[in-house]
């Protein structure tokens, strides 16, 4: 079964919104905020959920930018995620803000330069993000955290 995400990428003064979305920092590894989609409810729905669930901020939804496939054949994983551009409407981001699935434990705003030293997923976001269009991204292979 394939499992369908939302995510956000949201730029804001030449900075791009990242999550560290593994409990206890058992990973270095950064992405866009946004998660599994509900059913009965809109994309566009889903995203806002879950980047105030994970950040803390209300966001506008704006177009699709992205279409990523993560996978890993050996774990039986499967996942496409959407992801749109989207604009911060109300709040701050602050270290007091908790996930209430207690998933994301970091989130902050990088450079295009500080990407280069991160770990980051997926591999095509920081063009995406900084440089515009859509793109399509077929089985990315899924890192272990």
């Amino acid at each position: 079964m394939v499992r369908l995400a939302v995510r956000a990428v949201i730029v804001e003064g030449g900075r791009l919104l990242l999550v560290n979305a593994y409990p206890g920092r058992q990973s270095a590894l950064w992405c866009a905020p946004g998660g599994g989609v509900e059913m009965h409810s809109s994309l566009e729905d889903n995203l806002a959920r879950e980047v105030y669930e994970e950040t803390g901020l209300t966001i506008s939804v704006g177009d699709p930018c992205l279409v990523n496939e993560f996978h890993s054949e050996a774990r039986g994983f499967h996942q496409v995620d959407v992801f749109f551009r989207c604009r911060v409407e109300a709040g701050e981001l602050t270290d007091a803000w908790v996930d209430p699935e207690a998933v994301v434990n970091r989130r902050r705003f990088f450079t295009r330069a500080e990407l280069a030293g991160i770990a980051l997923k997926p591999d095509s976001l920081p063009d995406v993000a900084f440089g515009g269009g859509f793109r399509y991204d077929p089985l990315e292979e899924l890192v272990k955290p």
